[in-house]
């Protein structure tokens, strides 16, 4: 007799996604798909320049010389405020994305919390997986879809 299992047991043995969100049950394309690597660097760098224009008008830095620590700060706070609040960025509003969790609803508020903290650490965002989530989606339970 085999005792080997016939099949996958636990999700980390899945096989990797044909698209990005097909493990998740979302569209390969358009609205409620994936959110792509370009729309989320685009979102990125958008919220980052927020982020250091009110660090330089708050705390009267120049766009040449600021604390890179506070304006991490000021980002991770941002994020985390405005993904609790409005389930987006102002970059992820821009780029046609916003955060949801796995059952499709609102991120509610310690989700965004965990994410954004862990974004601020940047390694988990740039660990993924074949959905296209960072190791800080995954921790925190949510997916950044296209709206």
């Amino acid at each position: 007799m085999n005792s080997t299992p016939s099949g996958p047991t636990t999700f980390g043995q899945l096989p990797p996604s044909t698209w990005p969100g097909e493990r998740l049950g979302l569209p390969r394309t358009g609205p409620h798909s994936v959110g792509r690597v370009g729309r989320r660097i685009g979102a990125l760098v958008v919220d980052w320049f927020i982020a250091v224009a009110l660090t330089c008008l708050i705390w009267g830095y120049t766009w040449l010389n600021y604390d890179g620590f506070v304006v991490l700060a000021v980002f991770v706070l941002l994020q985390a405020l405005q993904l609790a609040v409005f389930g987006g960025s102002i970059g992820h509003r821009l780029f046609g994305l916003r955060l949801i969790d796995l059952t499709g609803r609102r991120a509610g508020l310690w989700r965004p919390v965990v994410r954004s903290v862990l974004l601020g650490l940047a390694v988990p965002a740039l660990v993924w997986d074949s959905d296209q989530r960072g190791f800080h989606d995954k921790i925190a339970g949510t997916v950044l879809i296209r709206r």
